[in-house]
């Protein structure tokens, strides 16, 4: 997707023509799109067949961290369909009352599965402390056999996600399902070869609330990240400071206000600013220095609106003064 900027001369300032070009911004966010998909749906095979296999195995065991495996693997398959079908969703063309088309599908996606994450966590650590009260029986045999094929399935799963896992917050949040539930195996791994070696029952719920509570944190994280977004702060990794430095250095521009900084989607940073260029002849030359300079920030769509006063300072009062506060909109 991409959007081209005309920069038009409004009245007032200088007599003389306006500088006027167009920018082509491109989103570049369609890089490994082919592998990325191929991934979450090679991982959502694999995670749909281990839910059967632990669902059976758990109750057959009679073993809360299988249980509590299985649920994580229940969201994850849901995870992945949904992380699937917002990848392909989310690249369809825009409308005309979607300007962006729809790339804030990806973390609505996000923020679903980790607030669904979270939630499952909850429920699996409530039912931990019910069974650290009240320890059951546990087949040691079945649960750590069952145990050990989730581990192998939740390596595959990872390894084939972990490549595209900083590609976007939706991949990310499947990928964190996904070790979410490696974890969950390790541990109980761990917990089936404790209770068939000593017999200690609540070794059981003791590893399904640790590994989820490392779930709880990565899922946390998505939530707080996904919500940042779609709230429009500032991105962690953009000082804005630094972006205000680096238009306020470029020759010729007197100040700047109004400026503006977010994550429309993964990979697609945003900026809109006002800088005030007094002289009309510089104004194109300081336009392009100021677009490149953010651009080396890692903003990728740049949108700046040159004045030749600062028009917070213009009134609507109909004054010829006022009026003649000229504007080269970007």
């Amino acid at each position: 997707m991409s959007h081209g900027h005309r920069h038009a001369h409004g009245p007032g300032c200088d007599h003389g023509p306006a500088p006027a070009r167009s920018h082509d911004h491109g989103h570049g966010h369609g890089h490994g799109h082919g592998a990325s998909t191929r991934g979450l749906r090679i991982a959502l095979a694999l995670t749909a067949a281990l839910l059967v296999a632990e669902v059976v195995g758990g109750l057959a065991a009679n073993s809360l961290a299988l249980l509590a495996d299985a649920g994580h693997m229940l969201t994850d398959t849901g995870a992945l369909a949904l992380s699937l079908f917002v990848a392909w969703f989310s690249r369809q063309p825009s409308a005309p009352e979607k300007t962006y088309g729809y790339l804030r599908a990806e973390i609505l996606a996000a923020l679903v599965n980790g607030a669904t994450l979270l939630g499952i966590s909850g429920f699996i650590l409530w039912e931990a402390v019910d069974r650290l009260r009240h320890p059951e029986p546990v087949a040691s045999g079945l649960m750590l056999g069952v145990a050990v094929l989730g581990l192998v399935v939740n390596v595959l799963a990872a390894w084939v996600l972990h490549g595209g896992a900083g590609a976007s917050l939706n991949h990310r949040g499947a990928y964190l399902h996904v070790l979410g539930d490696l974890l969950a195996s390790v541990g109980t791994v761990i917990a089936a070869l404790v209770v068939g070696a000593t017999g200690w029952l609540v070794v059981d719920p003791i590893a399904s609330a640790v590994t989820t509570l490392l779930v709880v944190r990565s899922a946390w994280r998505l939530v707080r990240e996904a919500v940042d977004v779609l709230l429009e702060a500032a991105p962690r990794h953009v000082s804005l400071d630094a972006v205000r430095g680096a238009l306020r250095a470029v020759p010729g521009v007197a100040g700047v206000h109004d400026l503006h900084v977010w994550t429309v989607s993964s990979g697609v940073v945003a900026l809109s600013a006002h800088a005030v260029v007094p002289e009309l002849a510089r104004q194109d030359a300081a336009l392009r220095a100021m677009d490149a300079a953010v651009r080396r920030l890692g903003i990728n769509h740049v949108t700046i609106q040159v004045e030749c006063a600062d028009l917070r300072e213009c009134s609507p009062s109909g004054d010829p003064a006022v009026r003649d506060c000229a504007v080269v909109a970007a």
